[in-house]
């Protein structure tokens, strides 16, 4: 019943650009820049949804996640260089692991606190798998253990968007406080003049193209090597790692061919404009008034479980770093940003992580946030039945 209907494809989508449009102009005023353009697409996502303005469902929003989502990665990494990726990671993978560890303690601890009935152990498998790494891994718990109360899968799933996306906003306004910045370590993650040519190339019409056409051909790799390994006839399902291959094609061709990856202007302001589109979606999903009507105490349950979480990764990577400093070795302590984007990654996937990372600036998380997305992916599902038979 909202005002564009689900079937207005096109005027969903001059709704979702609107949005990014919207997000970054807000950014650049002075009423709005204490904000980013991520957290203004994500407010007015979930402000014109729940004011039904635009529907929480519709077939375009599957075709932002099949189409626009995997777009994203080529070219984000268009400027990637190998050896940074690699001194960045590892520390980002630290912050996963406590990102893991937090929310497994919270659905310990909310599944003491709050009696979810006989539902109680998919649920918590649920919460589990897609706060490790993401969407994918919940449906894929719900399907795992024949779990097929509608009402209770409706309410879980509005829950798990909507706090879900609350959880990537707070995080994502972290960095503007000076009070939490200074007490954690501070590291540059834009990329250096070593990275990218200082000269600025012109953008035109030929290297948009050229951008486009990229990014198609690298999904397009991408996806061929998952049919030719699925087709190999393994039981293991390649579809998995679709990200993975496409963020290797990724950065394997800018690390190759950094001069070319040059020329093609443009690509990246492209991507950051889709990635605010991606944030307007994921954040129309977010019904409150399902979750206020039928899910109160799966609200706690999930508020409990993100509270541990933010704990754990904050928290614990506020420990490890006088740890590290203590004995000497401040290469190893981790960044506020990088504790973000690994947070971002185990609670929205690895989707969400690049696309933070590309809104804020750091360039050198992006590919980093991209791996430990896809290692929850890996992890997740398992780990999620692993709680829920616990």
């Amino acid at each position: 019943m909202s005002l564009i209907s689900s079937q207005q494809d096109f005027s969903l989508l001059a709704a979702l650009f609107a949005v990014a449009v919207f997000a970054l102009w807000a950014e650049k005023q002075a009423w709005g820049k204490l904000l980013t353009g991520a957290v203004w697409a994500i407010l007015m996502g979930v402000v014109l949804s729940n004011l039904n303005i635009i529907p929480h469902k519709a077939p375009v929003y599957s075709v932002v996640f099949s189409y626009i989502v995997p777009m994203l990665l080529p070219l984000f990494l268009m400027q990637a260089n190998i050896k940074r990726i690699l001194s960045e990671s590892g520390r980002v993978g630290l912050a996963f692991i406590l990102a893991c560890a937090g929310t497994v303690t919270g659905v310990v601890v909310a599944s003491l606190l709050f009696d979810l009935g006989n539902n109680e152990s998919v649920l918590a498998g649920m919460f589990t798998a897609t706060y490790t790494g993401g969407s994918a891994n919940f449906a894929a718990v719900m399907q795992s253990t024949g779990f097929n109360d509608l009402n209770l899968i409706s309410a879980a799933t509005a829950v798990d968007n909507l706090l879900g996306v609350s959880f990537l906003m707070l995080i994502t306004l972290l960095p503007a406080s000076h009070y939490v910045m200074q007490h954690f370590y501070e590291r540059d993650h834009a990329y250096k003049t070593d990275d990218v040519a200082p000269e600025k190339q012109t953008i035109t019409a030929y290297s948009l193209a050229a951008a486009l056409t990229y990014t198609f051909a690298v999904v397009a790799l991408a996806d061929g090597v998952v049919y030719l390994l699925n087709k190999a006839g393994t039981n293991f399902d390649f579809g998995l790692l679709r990200y993975l291959f496409i963020t290797l094609l990724s950065v394997i061709a800018a690390s190759a061919f950094p001069q070319q990856m040059k020329k093609l202007a443009g690509g990246q302001e492209i991507g950051l404009m889709l990635a605010l589109v991606f944030f307007a979606t994921i954040s129309a999903g977010a019904n409150i008034s399902i979750l206020l009507s039928n899910a109160p105490i799966l609200l706690l349950f999930v508020l409990v479980i993100l509270l541990s979480h933010g704990a754990m990764v904050f928290g614990g990577g506020f420990l490890l770093n006088t740890l590290f400093h203590r004995m000497g070795r401040d290469k190893l302590q981790l960044s506020l940003p990088e504790l973000i984007i690994a947070s971002n990654a185990a609670i929205l996937g690895a989707t969400t992580a690049p696309a933070l990372a590309m809104a804020r600036g750091w360039q050198s998380l992006i590919t980093p946030g991209i791996l430990v997305g896809v290692a929850g992916y890996i992890i997740g599902t398992p780990l999620g039945l692993l709680i829920a038979s616990w």
